[in-house]
């Protein structure tokens, strides 16, 4: 019999939801594969730029009772964070070739960060070959396609119990440059994917700890929030980008001396997120 493939995701949390919150940590994952490993064109180890480096040590440090989605593959085998249709990239994956006739690339393509990444560890292409159809298939089949659908499943729910939905998905990013340049990113797709009361007292949660924040710039969210939020049903979505200077150390490798500070912060806003959602449900339930 051939073993099954170990879980790409680890879901943490009750089996029925106690929280209208979840939390989705999409970029976190450091189990590469060693089929993977074999066909790149440098060190694993350089890859750990592509990750959202210990995001998940914040993430399960701050863990409350909410449904938590905690990514075990790395972002290099494939970016959960993106289409399985639009953000297939020609250059590393044979199968994207009929998909994307007569539509243009997606920005993340050609900037090489699809669906598959095609840069990583300072390579323009950092995969040895074109990867085929029927391999890029399997990596959805056994980690997109499964990670989605426990994520619709757990919003769901929490929907079901309590007439709302929050999704938080969180994510890190490199330090900006520029003369004050923001530390915390919120993405709400431009208003399309979260209500706009929700959007600005998580951004409050920000100014009250003094962080330098951005809305939307650079980073307004992606693939995740796109499809799963729909705020008019009462699902609501919201991306939070920490700077990885605020809980590593100054290699940005490991848990620093922030880390217990950032999963202070991220508790607030988890908090935060919950309250509102218990509000929102406590006024359906007076209508």
């Amino acid at each position: 019999m051939i073993p099954a493939p170990p879980p790409s995701f680890r879901r943490i949390g009750p089996a029925d939801p106690v929280s209208p919150v979840v939390v989705s940590v999409p970029h976190a994952g450091r189990d590469y594969p060693p089929a993977m490993q074999s066909l790149l064109t440098v060190p694993v180890a350089r890859l750990a730029a592509l990750e959202d480096r210990y995001v998940d040590a914040v993430a399960i440090g701050a863990h409350g009772a909410e449904t938590m989605l905690v990514a075990l593959r790395p972002r290099g085998w494939i970016d959960l964070n993106r289409s399985p249709l639009r953000d297939r990239d020609p250059q590393v994956d044979a199968g994207a070739e009929p998909r994307i006739a007569g539509l243009s690339p997606s920005e993340k393509v050609r900037s090489g960060i699809g669906l598959i990444p095609r840069r990583g560890g300072g390579a323009e292409n950092m995969w040895r070959r074109k990867l085929t159809a029927a391999e890029v298939a399997e990596r959805i089949a056994e980690d997109h396609a499964p990670y989605h659908a426990a994520l619709a499943v757990a919003l769901a729910a929490a929907h079901a119990r309590f007439g709302i939905a929050i999704l938080l998905d969180l994510h890190s990013m490199p330090p900006l440059v520029g003369l004050d340049p923001a530390r915390i990113v919120l993405g709400d797709r431009y208003g399309r994917t979260a209500a706009g009361r929700l959007t600005d007292m998580v951004a409050a949660v920000m100014r009250d700890h003094r962080l330098p924040l951005a809305i939307n710039h650079p980073y307004a969210g992606g693939h995740i929030l796109s499809e799963h939020a729909r705020p008019r049903a009462g699902i609501h979505a919201l991306q939070l980008e920490i700077d990885r200077s605020l809980y590593l150390d100054d290699a940005l490798d490991q848990p620093g001396a922030g880390l217990e500070d950032t999963v202070a912060l991220v508790r607030m806003v988890l908090d935060r997120l919950t309250d509102f959602a218990l509000d929102m449900t406590r006024r359906i339930a007076a209508e």
